[in-house]
Parts: C-alpha cells; sequence; structure tokens
C-alpha cells in the first residue's frame, strides 16, 4: 500500500499544480489589473536629480497643479521603446504634462534614449539606485502612474501602454481630472 502511495502522491500533486495553471490561464483576469496601493493616495516622497543638467530637481512638489502622467522608464526597458510613441502622442496633450523617472539607467545612457526616440516629458528625474521606484511600488518597467492636480494617485499601469489603454482609459480619466 505503501509503495503505491507514493507512486500516486507526485501525480495527485502535478494533476493539482497543472489545474491550477490551467484555471489561472483561462480565468479571464488582466494582469495588467494588479493594481497599485498608492491609487487613491499621494504620491511618494521624492527628490530626484534632474535627468537633464541645468534644470530643477523632481520632487514630489513639482508633481501638484496640473494633471500629470508620471512614467518611469529605463533605457535598456525593450518594452520602453515600445511604448515610447504613445507618450509623443500624450506629450501633446496640453491639458497634461509628462513626467519621466529614469529608472536604473545610466545618465548618458537615458539621454541617448531620449535624443533618438524623442522626449515627451517636461521633467526626468534619475533613479539611479532604484530607491525612488521601491517608494513607488514597481514591479518592473515601464510603469505609469496618472495623477490628479493635487498629486493623488489617480490611475496605474504597469507594463507597457497601448493606442487601446491610451484612448479608453487614461485621455478620458485625465480630460476629466483636468476640467
Amino acid at each position: 500500500m505503501s509503495n503505491r502511495l507514493l507512486f500516486v502522491l507526485p501525480l495527485v500533486m502535478l494533476l493539482m499544480i497543472g489545474g491550477f495553471f490551467a484555471w489561472s490561464l483561462t480565468s479571464g483576469r488582466d494582469p495588467q489589473s494588479i493594481g497599485s496601493p498608492l491609487v487613491g493616495h499621494a504620491a511618494p516622497a521624492m527628490d530626484l536629480v534632474a535627468l537633464r543638467d541645468g534644470q530643477p530637481r523632481l520632487t514630489t512638489a513639482s508633481l501638484q497643479g496640473q494633471v500629470t502622467v508620471v512614467n518611469v522608464f529605463a533605457s535598456w526597458c525593450a518594452p520602453c521603446r515600445l511604448e515610447h510613441p504613445m507618450l509623443m502622442t500624450l506629450a501633446m496633450d496640453k491639458a497634461l504634462r509628462i513626467v519621466g523617472i529614469n529608472y536604473k539607467d545610466k545618465p548618458a545612457d537615458a539621454q541617448r534614449f531620449l535624443q533618438q526616440l524623442g522626449d515627451p516629458f517636461v521633467a526626468v528625474g534619475s533613479d539611479p539606485d532604484g530607491r525612488a521606484g521601491l517608494d513607488w511600488g514597481l514591479t518592473g518597467v515601464p510603469e505609469t502612474f496618472l495623477l490628479d492636480r493635487q498629486g493623488v494617485v489617480r490611475l496605474h499601469r504597469p507594463g507597457p501602454i497601448d493606442e487601446r489603454w491610451l484612448r479608453d482609459t487614461l485621455q478620458p480619466l485625465a480630460a476629466t481630472l483636468a476640467r
């Protein structure tokens, strides 16, 4: 009996694990809907050196006063390159501003990235050690946050933004917040 149990028990465990993975893949959950504990709360405190020489530091206070999109990116991040055209499109919307946080990157690499692809940001802070990223609760890069005029996080998008999300989610909420 015990020899048979030793054969059946791993099989039962394998079936249970397989069942869990099958449920996860077919449950209809959107992996982009992880959510953020920051939504509904003030943006985390930060004081970052500006990526560009001669610009002021990027601080929490500088995120207030206007509807703001905060995009966390890095030059080494392939999905950041994919989403960059969406940021360039968004930069044309004068009802909001786009601020960048350059995450765990060399300033020269980040500057070259923005020179090659275009610079949609009114300000960019450098987060070389990732401390600000931890405070923002990053799960990876890119990540995008929408803040209201008071600096309260109203929307969070882990992963790259796409045209559909930009059109159907971010822009309508940004327009509502800008009123």
